[in-house]
């Protein structure tokens, strides 16, 4: 399967992981050589509960059982994207109340940032340096890093950049800014944490200027930190919040809300300002739906900070910098780029899924499930400490 992969299926990378998967269960990847890997990425944050959660499975098959794609995202109202639309008003603070469903995160980045400048009438879009909020062209246009931007130049115009947490550049939203779109956690960058009340800095700012603050919540929403949304931790409530990964339960979704004010600004002048066929899918739908049930009514959001305790409690070593993060939201930033690659590497011989950030790259991922037990976080940090002492022998012997 391995060599059917590489010809004929696109890749990212010239030298992908490779693992091929036969199953996957909870915490556990199992692959077609019969080995079982401990996951302790959960798809880069999006199985929040685990894989093939019970009742996420059952919601998709009786779903699938009623019916499927029906028509156009907008037009006929289906029960399990209302039902997820309404319970997602429920739980945001207001004045977030209407959500557009998407097929991904960067979609509803799209989306958002259409968004505000139809709301404003404004044109320039600005972001943070370091940021990623996907890979289509107008997400890539956000992100100032110019090797990953660079082979698709032209990008989106009207695009400025500010520094994460340098609140004297918040100078540069003018009267002139549509929106500043910033990860309420930077991702990619190293699991960044907006410092001294940044948020609230930036939100009264765009207040005074009368633009708009979009915050990711793609990698950090959905009970990963603690919270139902990472920027519940920030005391901030943006104009528009985009949704994804960890939101479908392993279902692919994005979405952004907004005010009723605000979003029903895209239903007219020009009508249908925003299209896509397959949000809000029924099946899928019924998957978010179930997932979001499940992390709001158990103790999943927080059991999550007990158990990121527990990871830094076990996560201590030479070759370890800092554990950075909150929740299950967590990055091992090692001691040199060399170390994590070598740490990835190595525990995945030994059935533990690590992997890398974008950015920053002396970082380790740890997001797994919010489900994980905390038997197999001890079973995970197990293997990452033994691979930091071999590679420490490793280095001695060669010394």
């Amino acid at each position: 399967m391995k060599k059917d992969f590489i010809k004929y299926q696109a890749q990212t990378t010239p030298h992908p992981l490779g693992l091929e998967v036969e199953r996957a269960q909870g915490t556990y990847i199992y692959t077609t050589d019969g080995k079982k890997h401990l996951d302790f990425v959960a798809g880069v944050s999006a199985c929040s509960l685990g894989h093939c959660h019970p009742k996420v499975v059952q919601a998709i098959k009786e779903q699938a059982e009623k019916y499927l794609h029906v028509m156009v995202y907008g037009e006929y109202a289906q029960e399990p994207a209302v039902a997820l639309t309404k319970l997602l008003a429920q739980h945001f603070p207001k004045p977030l109340e209407k959500t557009y469903l998407t097929n991904s995160g960067t979609e509803a980045i799209e989306g958002a940032i259409k968004l505000a400048r139809r709301y404003t009438g404004r044109a320039e879009i600005i972001a943070a340096r370091k940021a990623y909020h996907g890979n289509t062209m107008g997400s890539l246009s956000l992100m100032d890093f110019e090797e990953r931007q660079k082979p698709f130049r032209p990008l989106l115009g009207g695009i400025s950049f500010i520094n994460f947490n340098e609140k004297e550049d918040l100078r540069k939203i003018t009267k002139n800014t549509a929106a500043v779109v910033l990860e309420s956690i930077q991702g990619g960058a190293g699991f960044i944490f907006p410092e001294h009340n940044y948020l609230e800095a930036v939100k009264q700012r765009c207040e005074e200027v009368g633009a708009l603050l979009i915050l990711d919540e793609i990698q950090p929403g959905f009970g990963r930190t603690g919270k139902l949304f990472g920027f519940q931790n920030f005391n901030v409530v943006p104009d528009i919040v985009a949704l994804g990964k960890g939101m479908g339960g392993g279902m692919p979704i994005g979405a952004f809300a907004a005010s009723s004010k605000i979003m029903d600004s895209l239903s007219d002048r020009p009508k249908m300002g925003h299209i896509t066929t397959f949000g809000g899918n029924p099946v899928i739908a019924a998957s978010a739906l179930a997932t979001l049930r499940e992390i709001t009514t158990s103790g999943l959001m927080t059991e999550s900070l007990e158990k990121e305790k527990l990871f830094r409690k076990l996560l201590v070593h030479p070759l370890i910098s800092e554990v950075r993060g909150k929740g299950l939201m967590l990055a091992i930033i090692a001691s040199s780029e060399e170390i994590a690659n070598k740490l990835i590497l190595k525990c995945k011989e030994k059935g533990l899924i690590l992997f890398w950030l974008l950015f920053e790259q002396k970082a380790v991922r740890i997001t797994p499930p919010l489900t994980i037990s905390n038997a197999e976080i001890k079973e995970g940090c197990g293997i990452i400490i033994d691979v930091l002492n071999d590679i420490i022998k490793q280095e001695k012997a060669v010394d």
